[in-house]
């Protein structure tokens, strides 16, 4: 028991000692004994002193030539302890600070890479998604015989992934919730933003039905119009797709659609 209170005494005494060092050099007003002291910290990994000491030194090294590696570590800092926000507005910083630097291809990355970390699951807000795509769409285009061509094409694709499973999830909501216009919308939109996409066969074959459900609970004047409009998109879906799961459905609702068609014709007459 006694050699435990003697143990954490130790190990209070070396941290408060150690604690003491950093407030030392911290409060010291030597701009080459706080940068020398951030580096040190900065190769030990323990980037939030290395942070801390950097900020103190940046006005003391501006315009000269040390002033580089300091904003660049600076940036750097934010992105190693996880604060995203802040490490692409500092690496965007350095490249317009310094843009004739060997760096700034690095800096350009990591601003877009950093917006990339903040890119949320499909379900939330995807702005960051969008400003990453942006912004490696952006380094593609001004550095472009850069080794991280393939990469930035390959995160700007994961990310469109990410917006098309949101887009789609968007549409079966509305289609969900029986508001199937905005559902139509929602599809049609999809297609215009995501050509390529491999979902395709699915988006149309929503398309259909939220359009033949859409005409089975409208109003009757419109009604015949609606009923028409998914005879049509039913046809082209089964001239496009002549091996997909969905046709016999498509060719249902296709059937049923000119059977309401002739009903309402008939009331018509009758009346």
């Amino acid at each position: 028991m006694r050699h435990t209170g003697v143990l954490l005494l130790f190990l209070t005494g070396f941290m408060f000692s150690c604690q003491s060092e950093f407030e030392k050099i911290r409060t010291s007003g030597d701009p080459e004994l706080l940068y020398k002291a951030a580096l040190s910290y900065y190769e030990e990994e323990n980037y939030q002193k290395a942070q801390t000491l950097l900020e103190l030194v940046i006005s003391s090294y501006r315009g000269q030539k040390e002033a580089e590696d300091i904003y660049y570590k600076y940036a750097y800092t934010y992105y190693y302890l996880e604060n995203y926000i802040q490490s692409t507005y500092y690496f965007k910083t350095f490249s317009q600070t310094f843009p004739t630097s060997d760096l700034r291809e690095e800096a350009d990355f990591m601003s877009a890479y950093s917006n990339y970390q903040l890119s949320p699951t499909y379900r939330l807000d995807q702005s960051y998604t969008n400003t990453a795509i942006q912004e490696f769409q952006l380094f593609v285009n001004t550095h472009p015989n850069s080794e991280r061509v393939d990469e930035c094409n390959r995160l700007i694709d994961e990310m469109r992934d990410k917006l098309e499973v949101k887009a789609i999830e968007e549409g079966k909501l509305y289609f969900n919730l029986r508001r199937y216009e905005a559902a139509v919308q929602v599809f049609e939109n999809l297609l215009k933003d995501f050509p390529d996409t491999d979902r395709v066969k699915e988006i149309r074959y929503f398309i259909v039905r939220s359009n033949y459900l859409l005409a089975e609970n409208s109003v009757v004047t419109l009604q015949k119009e609606r009923f028409q409009n998914t005879i049509t998109l039913a046809d082209e879906y089964i001239n496009r797709y002549k091996d997909s799961s969905y046709n016999g459905e498509i060719r249902t609702m296709k059937e049923q659609s000119e059977e309401q068609i002739n009903r309402l014709d008939n009331v018509r007459y009758q009346n």
